[in-house]
């Protein structure tokens, strides 16, 4: 099985589309397309924190699992790719962040900047 783990401030962060003006709306966005894209992996955990957590309820809707950090996202991502990779998945995160590509190596996922993602949606 294979998880894709999406950090989602840092991808509406990679668009110059206003999304700092309805950061609800640029969540929910990036979730319809998520729901639609065709992309290779089993189960696609959006993270949202913020703002952000007003445009898409947490929960499943298809392959596209939302999840709210409660606090930072950060530590919402590091824990949803450990889960994931402690059960064997093969897990890749998409994230820009240095600090977090770091850590998300260090419970066994990879990581891919938002472009990857951006380009296949």
């Amino acid at each position: 099985m294979s998880v894709l783990v999406v950090d989602g401030a840092n991808v509406v962060g990679a668009r110059a589309d206003g999304w700092w003006k309805d950061r609800p709306g640029a969540a929910r966005r990036l979730h319809e397309e998520l729901l639609v894209a065709d992309i290779d992996y089993d189960v696609i955990v959006l993270v949202l924190e913020g703002q952000a957590k007003g445009g898409v309820r947490a929960g499943r809707d298809a392959h596209v699992r939302t999840v709210h950090a409660p606090k930072d996202g950060d530590a919402t991502i590091v824990a949803e790719a450990r889960k994931a990779a402690e059960k064997g998945e093969r897990v890749v995160v998409v994230t820009a962040d240095r600090a977090l590509d770091a850590r998300v190596h260090g419970v066994g996922a990879t990581a891919v900047g938002p472009t990857w993602l951006l380009d296949r949606l």
